[in-house]
């Protein structure tokens, strides 16, 4: 098939921003834009995982941070009993993706039959139902006040990857090459190679079919496709892959509690990324997170910069005060949904089409 203008300029998009991502120790040295590249990696792979679902066979699920709990606490719970270690974060993301296996296959069956309405309400259920008993089950998750743990050495600030010929940690760039970037390049390359696996899913002859039964449910029944069995399949493969990538997430935070994992909030996020970025594109979710990720860490301080600047003039001030930021977030979000209702990539492929 031949590749759009729209198409190619989505896909160098993406690739500048991993490729941004790849080199971010290097290119923002503070601390603060470390954390932001980091979480930006993590939603690209969660969004990613939810569009596998909700644009590929148009499945509404709001029990997607369930599955990201489910890996953050595995590790997190072994990490903490254990010590720090690779053989408790190996185990814990084994028992966090062999649950949200479990849990996703017994919801799928049980559920995927009915109207999408109705099945969005269950998973709803269903992830309420597990905030509450990480809430309430302190002996094991710590309840509200969440779990603290120790990461394996390799990830330790103290930890030296080079020395220099005084023994002390050696630079490149600039930059101290310590365990803070091992834990970094740790998350970059777990989360580029899941990126990787979805993206090799959703090409292969599996991720046609998903598409077809996205656009005509009945005509993929008649031809002979078992349109159950398929939804709950990738339903499946969406949950490792969020469970996967809470687990790379506790490593990387070194601390696990309800609001970072399985609150609501994080679900509405994982939705406006998919909105914005494009549904049914994998590289949307890419768009999406960066735009979403920055827009939530650094929209304050740009707004509180244009306020200063408008200082003088009347009304502005007030309007771009940085406590309105969500204000403002909102009202982008909506000429986002306006200019590009396909979102980004989706609509920048669809105007690209030459005929």
């Amino acid at each position: 098939m031949k590749q759009t203008y729209g198409t190619w300029t989505v896909k160098l998009t993406v690739l500048a921003i991993w490729a941004a991502l790849l080199f971010a120790p290097f290119l923002f040295q503070d601390v603060r834009s470390i954390q932001v590249a980091a979480r930006i990696c993590i939603f690209i792979v969660l969004v990613g995982s939810y569009d596998l679902l909700i644009g590929y066979t148009g499945i509404v699920s709001f029990a997607h941070t369930m599955f990201f709990g489910f890996g953050a606490y595995g590790a997190a719970i072994l990490l903490r009993q254990m010590g720090p270690g690779w053989t408790p974060i190996l185990l814990g993301a084994g028992a966090g993706a062999a649950l949200s296996l479990v849990v996703a296959a017994g919801i799928g069956l049980l559920s995927l039959r009915v109207k999408a309405i109705f099945f969005a309400m269950i998973t709803l259920a269903a992830a309420s139902v597990a905030l509450v008993l990480a809430s309430q089950l302190s002996h094991l998750t710590g309840g509200e006040d969440g779990i603290t743990y120790s990461a394996p050495d390799l990830f330790k600030p103290a930890t030296k990857l080079w020395t220099d010929a005084d023994g002390r940690v050696a630079q490149l760039w600039g930059v101290r090459m310590n365990g803070k970037i091992a834990a970094y390049y740790f998350v970059f390359c777990g989360a580029a190679l899941l990126f990787w696996a979805m993206l090799r899913l959703v090409a292969s002859p599996f991720g046609t079919v998903l598409k077809a039964i996205r656009e005509n449910e009945a005509r993929a029944e008649a031809i002979g496709y078992r349109v159950v069995a398929y939804r709950t399949f990738v339903f499946c493969i969406s949950a490792v892959i969020a469970s996967l990538a809470g687990t790379i997430y506790a490593v990387w935070l070194k601390y696990t509690g309800p609001e970072t994992v399985l609150s609501f909030d994080i679900m509405i996020d994982i939705l406006l990324m998919v909105v914005i970025g494009g549904m049914g594109t994998m590289l949307g979710p890419v768009i999406g997170a960066v735009l979403l990720v920055v827009a939530q860490y650094y929209l304050r301080d740009l707004m509180g910069a244009a306020a200063e600047a408008v200082s003088a003039l009347p009304l502005l001030p007030d309007l771009l005060n940085p406590d309105r930021w969500l204000l403002w977030l909102g009202i982008l979000f909506i000429l986002l949904v306006y200019f590009f209702p396909r979102g980004i990539a989706g609509t920048a492929m669809q105007k690209g089409t030459r005929s």
